[in-house]
């Protein structure tokens, strides 16, 4: 049986992945207004991976049956001042949720909920692979600098991506 306390962490947390697809959706809106087409794509398929998340979280508390409370999500920032400072502050909020789940895993742990370490467990694996995308997307683009011509492949190549459930 899920604790109330854990109840509230995963709820909190479900609300958190709404919130980052309302940041990456931000991110989109800021790079389409530039011009930057292939990044507003990249963005918006993080969009739709973020709305997957909060509804696996969704999901597993009625699943387990919890009421899965839905919360008022904070405007997200809408200035940015370059296509590398939307990776940074995806970067930061990545490492954010991260931290979030490993005290929601910790709060699992302490209380031996383990049908709820198991599901804790697949998010934990994509932070990984989150934290890894964004910082080496950082990476390349301060490689790339002012290229024009590597700042066109690049975003034709971020215009590509598709998200599928996983």
């Amino acid at each position: 049986m899920i604790s109330e306390k854990l109840a509230q962490a995963l709820n909190e947390q479900m609300n958190n992945e709404f919130a980052a697809a309302q940041t990456y959706l931000s991110m989109a809106s800021y790079c389409e207004y530039r011009n930057y087409s292939g990044f507003a794509h990249y963005y918006l398929q993080q969009v739709e991976e973020e709305r997957f998340h909060a509804m696996k979280i969704y999901s597993y508390l009625n699943d387990r049956g919890i009421h899965a409370v839905i919360t008022e999500i904070p405007a997200p920032t809408t200035s940015f001042e370059n296509l590398v400072h939307t990776f940074e502050v995806a970067l930061e909020q990545e490492k954010k949720v991260t931290k979030s789940f490993y005290a929601i895993m910790d709060l699992a742990w302490e209380e031996k909920e383990h049908a709820t370490i198991s599901f804790l467990n697949w998010f934990l694996d994509e932070q990984v692979e989150e934290e890894a995308t964004f910082d080496k997307h950082i990476e390349y683009l301060k490689r790339i600098r002012d290229d024009k011509n590597a700042l066109f492949i690049y975003e034709k190549e971020l215009a590509s991506r598709s998200f599928a459930d996983e």
